[in-house]
C-alpha cells in the first residue's frame, strides 16, 4: 500500500508560475473574475500562456467550473480537469494531482486554483446554515443539537483536551498567533500588513469558544491564488526557479470525519496529518531537521502545535515552546491567520517564494519548504525543492 511504501512521484513535477489578486474584506467583483485574475497572473509569472495549459485542477467547494475559468482565460482543449474534496484539506492535493498528471503525460501544464468572496460572500466561519441531508451530513448530527455549530466549536473540543493533557493554559496558542503576525505585518500584501500583536494582545482578544480567543481564529477573506505546475525539464526553460515537488501527499485518518472526530481514542493530536507526514518523509527521504521552512495550515492555532508534534519536530505537548523558541521558521507570509484565508494555496504559494528566494520575510539558504493543507479534515502536504 501506498501508505506504507515510498511512492514514485517525487522529483517528476515543479510549480513554475504563482498569482494572486489582492486579498480583501470585499472584492467588489464575482469570483470569477477572481479565478480568472489569479490564473491568468500565474500564467504571466511561469512565462506560459492560457493556450499552454491543458489542464486545471480546484476544489470540490468552488463555484467556478474548470471549462468556465478556460474559457474566460482563452484556453483551448484540456485532457485533465479535476477536483478534491474537503474544504482546505484539498490544498496541496490540487497541486498531487496536478503533478500526478503531468507525471504520467495525461497533461503538460496543469493549473490549480481557488476562488472566493469568503468575507462578502458566504462566511465559512458562521457555520452550519443549511445542508442538504447526506450520508456525509450524519456525523454533525451528533454534534449541532448540542450546540457545536461553528468550526470554531469543533476545534475547541480538541483544544481543549491539549491544554487539559499537557498541563498548558490557552497563551500555548498565542505563541502561533504572535508568529503569524509578525511575518504579517512585514508582508504588504498581508491584510495584517504593519500590525503585529504580542502575548498580552492576544490574552486580552475575546473569547470565540473557550480555549480559543479571536486572535487564535483565522481571517475571512476575499480573494483567489493560483498556481502552474509542469515537468521538471520543461520548468528549466521557463524564466522562474522552479519549486520541484520533491514529495506529495493526502491523508485520512481512522475513525475520520469533517471537523468532528471526536470518538477516537485520542483527542490531541491528528492522524490524517500523521498518514501525511509518514508518506513525505518516505518518499522525500527526508526529517524534520532536513526543512528549512514550515508552511503550516493555521485556521486555528492549536492546529499548528499538533502539526508540528504529528511531523516529529518535536515531541508531545511541546510544540508551543517549540514556536516560542523560533526553532522553524513559520508561516512566513503571515499565514492565514495574518496574510489571507484562501484555504491554505496562498501558503503553497509563499512555499514557491521562499525557494525562488523571492519572499518578502526571505529566510536566506532555503531549500526544502514543509506546506501543509487544512486541519482536523482529510487532508494533504508538499515537500518543496530547489532543482539541485
Amino acid at each position: 500500500m501506498s501508505v506504507r511504501t515510498r511512492d514514485a512521484l517525487g522529483g517528476r513535477a515543479a510549480i513554475v508560475g504563482v498569482g494572486a489578486t489582492e486579498f480583501s474584506k470585499d472584492s467588489g467583483r464575482s469570483e470569477l473574475k477572481l479565478a480568472v485574475e489569479a490564473v491568468r497572473a500565474a500564467l504571466e509569472d511561469a512565462g506560459l500562456t492560457p493556450g499552454d495549459v491543458d489542464g486545471m485542477v480546484t476544489f470540490t467547494m468552488d463555484t467556478n467550473p474548470e471549462i468556465t475559468v478556460a474559457q474566460a482565460c482563452g484556453m483551448g482543449e484540456l485532457s485533465f480537469f479535476s477536483r478534491v474534496h474537503y474544504g482546505g484539506g484539498a490544498a496541496c492535493a490540487t497541486v498531487q494531482q496536478a503533478a500526478l498528471a503531468v507525471a504520467t503525460g495525461v497533461a503538460e501544464v496543469v493549473v490549480c486554483y481557488r476562488a472566493f468572496n469568503e468575507r462578502s460572500g458566504r462566511r465559512f466561519g458562521s457555520g452550519v446554515q443549511h445542508r442538504e441531508p447526506s450520508a456525509e451530513g450524519v456525523a454533525l448530527g451528533w454534534s449541532l443539537p448540542f450546540g457545536l455549530l461553528t468550526p470554531a466549536s469543533w476545534v475547541a473540543m480538541a483544544a481543549q483536551r491539549y491544554l487539559h493533557s499537557y498541563g498548558l493554559t490557552p497563551e500555548a496558542f498565542g505563541h502561533v498567533a504572535v508568529t503569524a503576525r509578525r511575518h504579517a505585518a512585514t508582508n504588504p500584501a498581508a491584510y495584517f500588513h504593519d500590525r503585529p500583536i504580542t502575548l498580552a494582545d492576544h490574552a486580552a482578544s475575546r473569547w470565540i469558544v473557550e480555549p480559543l480567543r479571536l486572535l487564535d481564529c483565522c481571517q475571512e477573506t476575499d480573494g483567489a491564488q493560483a498556481l502552474v505546475v509542469t515537468s521538471v525539464e520543461r520548468a528549466r526553460d521557463l524564466p522562474n526557479p522552479p519549486a520541484v515537488v520533491a514529495a506529495a501527499a493526502q491523508g485520512a485518518g481512522r475513525a475520520q470525519e469533517q471537523m468532528t472526530s471526536f470518538y477516537r481514542d485520542d483527542l490531541t493530536g491528528l492522524p490524517e496529518m500523521g498518514v501525511v507526514a509518514r508518506q513525505l518523509w518516505r518518499t522525500s527521504g527526508l526529517t524534520p531537521a532536513d526543512i528549512d521552512v514550515g508552511i503550516l495550515y493555521d485556521h486555528f492555532t492549536p492546529f499548528v502545535l499538533m502539526q508540528l508534534e504529528e511531523f516529529g519536530f518535536c515531541g508531545k505537548g511541546e510544540a508551543a515552546d517549540f514556536v516560542a523558541g523560533d526553532r522553524l521558521p513559520l508561516n512566513t507570509h503571515g499565514g492565514q491567520l495574518g496574510e489571507a484565508y484562501l484555504h491554505g494555496m496562498n501558503g503553497i504559494a509563499e512555499g514557491v517564494r521562499q525557494i525562488r528566494g523571492t519572499a518578502v520575510n526571505r529566510i536566506p539558504g532555503v531549500d526544502r519548504v514543509l506546506v501543509t493543507a487544512g486541519t482536523g479534515v482529510p487532508t494533504s502536504g508538499l515537500v518543496l525543492s530547489g532543482d539541485d
